[in-house]
């Protein structure tokens, strides 16, 4: 059976009522974060206090606003990502041959849930290790101290390192994809291995706090994610 070919107008008709439907459900994502929120900043808050049991210190009398507002927004950007995902690959699938379909469509189903592995292994492993040493860090001080992190600090460094994890996690999409559309080869990325290894340790080193523990649980899985990824690429023809 064979498609009909839709003309430009058609084209841009259809990119406007996806686009729409995109705006559409990231305010009503909007919504629900906006609702589940106090239960998101509980959720984010759990590591510290677990490790540190006190207070968090608000600064000034929008922060309950903006806080509330700023988990609003990332639930919402969780949320309709999958369905921006799927409308993207609904618009270009009918322009694809059948070869293209069967290598994309598993990198939009696999780039989300390598985000959630990667911002839940930030959450369950790093997280810990991280706060640890800063209450210790801070707890070891020669001046007496009182320990009071703010809330909007503490959860946008948590959140960026959610976010960091996440996106460091997306490594094994980029390198098949490019491998698969003939940008990067297989052998070129066997042959520089090593220097790989010194990328990812530097890469580790500056996206995470300064301390041997966090820049390894950042490093090492990317390592194996690399390796991974050199598994499942294209050999050379």
């Amino acid at each position: 059976m064979m498609t009909k070919k839709m003309t430009l107008m058609e084209h841009f008709a259809e990119l406007r009522r996806r686009f729409l439907w995109c705006v559409v459900i990231f305010l009503c994502a909007f919504v629900f974060g906006w609702y589940v929120s106090p239960w998101c900043q509980e959720f984010l808050t759990a590591p510290l206090l677990k490790i540190w049991h006190g207070h968090l210190l608000y600064n000034g009398l929008t922060d309950g606003l903006m806080i509330r507002l700023s988990l609003a927004v990332t639930v919402a950007i969780l949320i309709s990502l999958p369905v921006v995902l799927w409308h993207i690959w609904a618009f270009i699938a009918p322009g694809l041959h059948q070869k293209e379909k069967n290598f994309i469509w598993p990198m939009l189903i696999a780039s989300p849930v390598l985000f959630l592995i990667g911002a839940g292994f930030a959450f369950y492993i790093l997280f810990p290790f991280v706060f640890g040493f800063f209450i210790e860090l801070n707890q070891a001080s020669p001046v007496p101290a009182v320990i009071l992190p703010a809330v909007r600090d503490y959860l946008t460094f948590a959140i960026r390192l959610l976010k960091v994890f996440g996106i460091a996690f997306q490594l094994p999409v980029v390198m098949i994809f490019l491998n698969r559309i003939g940008v990067l080869k297989r052998s070129v990325v066997v042959s520089f291995r090593r220097y790989a290894l010194v990328f990812i340790v530097v890469i580790a080193a500056v996206l995470t706090p300064p301390d041997v523990v966090s820049q390894l649980l950042l490093a090492v899985p990317m390592w194996g994610l690399f390796e991974l990824s050199v598994l499942f690429m294209r050999k050379d023809d």
